[in-house]
């Protein structure tokens, strides 16, 4: 991991076309601008993990369906 200090309306550059900058400090809270291009998704990380865990299910639970049907298909046949 890399690690930087930045003061407010100080930026970080990533990849030479994804800026991030310090908008803000107070409270604690650090408010960060982001500026990229439009095909490139951002999502904060709590989001992120929530619509992988959910990706997830969706495709053991397709897995599961498909195995009911083969199930299914072979009790027929016997």
């Amino acid at each position: 991991m890399l690690v930087l200090t930045r003061k407010k309306d100080e930026s970080i550059i990533i990849d030479g076309n994804i800026e991030i900058k310090v908008l803000g400090i107070e409270d604690g809270k650090v408010r960060l601008g982001i500026n990229a291009p439009k095909e490139i998704e951002i999502y904060r990380k709590e989001i992120y993990s929530e619509i992988e865990k959910q990706n997830k299910e969706a495709v053991v639970s397709k897995q599961n369906l498909e195995q009911n049907k083969l199930k299914e298909l072979f009790k027929k046949k016997q």
